[in-house]
């Protein structure tokens, strides 16, 4: 690995191996909830120490009043603002059933909805109100407009309507420059249209003010490496370096990342090394995230602490992002003293926790066994009003299920109904596995039904985890039957 200077290591000294005995094995995060038995995943006050401050019931009571009455000075002092938002929201609602039935619509008011469709990636919508935009007296060809929509259509796979406006720009006489020619390349290399894409790069080439730049090789190396595609992006790489376009951080990092994630690390470290050696191109806290994902996730602790302290000498600060990344590789490597001395870290330089982290804490001490410190974290994440997700309910299932706890996996059901969290076909492939995992096989049959009144289809893992299910409690007749029915999925 390339040698980076600069500060030390601001993590605490290491601590021993872990004991791999899941049996003795706890997690030590000074994070110690009351000792009375917890019956289901719900909110609520405990004693607790982190990063030696102490907490107790009646003082969190206290601050969520205090939070309360902030919070509602806040919007009684903000009422005349929310009133105003209000009207402005209600005017934008309309605009899509104008439809061309105005054309002296104020311009701030249609050009605030449609940047508001385009950041939200609603495409169908911002083109109905770029369609009434047109139809204003006042409108001019902007080109800026146009590619802020070509580049929404990109996002949202659909690119030949982005061709299509790309025409429609070329007629209106707006100046096509290298970025138009840029947003509908990589509208193609986005969906996989490599063919077009390329095509598209080879007419930049040809036109002497939209020659490529970084940034359009960027973006099509990226979606290059999206389908593993290396080939394709040492022939760019070869080409920037013909052109006489040198990569910029940006690409590095994509790269980087990519590497990691293919576990190609002798290339990883090979283009960290091309990067070094750039005056005006070093590593950031991207850089070191990518590096330090790739190591940690295939478990690789040395290596991710030795770049960690270079990264650190080199004088790249951390970011939360780096935080989640070092206790997730050392969560799922049950190297537990480690993961607690990130977290006191995080503590003492008031890094606050997301819902990654959350979930990542969450569910190590899941699989650790250790429920009950499983559960007041959940409770904490939801004073901190941090909502969790659909990986936070998987991690308190699959814990439960380990503990055979059936009756708190209907807690963990219990409360996704009564919240918003909307429930997806990995959760109940997570609710299947479990119960069959318990030989609640009733229980899992039953979820199929919750599956079609939410709306999810099955699929080819739904239905290979029931076959493990019911080979496991010896039903092997239901078993052959799935797997008859395997191919249809």
């Amino acid at each position: 690995m390339a040698s980076l200077a600069g500060p030390t290591n601001p993590f605490p000294p290491p601590f021993g191996r872990p004991n791999r005995n899941r049996a003795q094995t706890r997690i030590s995060f000074c994070l110690k909830p009351d000792p009375q038995p917890s019956n289901a995943p719900e909110s609520g006050g405990n004693m607790v120490t982190v990063g030696g401050r102490r907490f107790d019931p009646g003082k969190m009571k206290e601050i969520e009043t205090r939070e309360r009455k902030v919070e509602t000075n806040r919007k009684i002092a903000s009422q005349k603002a929310i009133s105003i938002i209000l009207r402005r929201e209600a005017m934008k609602a309309v605009i899509e059933k104008k439809k061309g039935g105005s054309k002296k619509l104020l311009p701030k008011t249609v050009l605030d909805a449609l940047h508001e469709r385009i950041t939200a990636l609603r495409w169908e919508s911002a083109l109905k109100v770029f369609e009434l935009l047109r139809e204003q007296l006042w409108y001019k060809p902007n080109a800026g407009i146009y590619v802020k929509l070509i580049t929404m259509l990109g996002k949202c796979k659909q690119p030949e309507i982005a061709h299509t406006l790309f025409q429609a720009m070329t007629d209106e006489g707006c100046v096509v420059d290298h970025e138009a020619y840029t947003a509908l390349m990589s509208a193609y290399s986005r969906s996989g249209l490599f063919d077009r894409a390329f095509s598209i790069l080879d007419q930049m080439k040809k036109i002497p003010d939209c020659r490529p730049d970084v940034f359009t090789y960027s973006i099509l190396i990226k979606s290059c490496l999206q389908v593993y595609d290396f080939g394709a992006v040492k022939s760019l790489l070869s080409e920037m370096e013909m052109q006489g376009v040198r990569p910029n951080t940006v690409t590095y990092n994509t790269l980087i990342d990519a590497y990691g994630k293919s576990k190609k690390f002798a290339e990883m470290e090979s283009v960290l090394v091309q990067m070094l050696r750039q005056p005006d191109c070093q590593p950031d806290v991207w850089t070191m995230n990518s590096t330090l994902r790739a190591f940690g996730g295939s478990g690789q602790i040395d290596m991710m602490e030795k770049c960690y302290e270079k990264f650190q000498k080199a004088g790249i600060e951390p970011s939360i992002k780096t935080f989640n990344i070092l206790l997730d590789a050392y969560g799922k490597t049950e190297n537990y003293e480690k993961m607690s001395a990130v977290m006191q870290y995080m503590q003492r330089y008031h890094f606050s926790w997301t819902l990654v982290t959350y979930n990542i804490v969450i569910d190590a001490f899941g699989r650790a066994g250790d429920i009950k410190q499983m559960e007041f974290l959940f409770r904490l994440m939801q004073s901190e009003r941090v909502k969790p997700n659909c990986v936070t309910l998987c991690s308190l299932v699959r814990a439960y299920a380990n503990a055979g706890k059936a009756e708190k996996i209907t807690a963990v059901l219990r409360y996704a109904d009564n919240s918003d969290v909307t429930l997806d076909t990995v959760f109940f492939n997570c609710l299947i596995d479990a119960y069959g995992l318990m030989g609640c096989i009733a229980d899992m049959k039953g979820v199929m039904e919750m599956m079609k009144r939410r709306g999810c289809n099955p699929d080819k893992v739904t239905c290979r985890t029931m076959i493990k299910a019911y080979s496991m409690n010896g039903m092997t007749g239901h078993a052959k039957e799935l797997q008859k029915e395997l191919g249809s999925f």
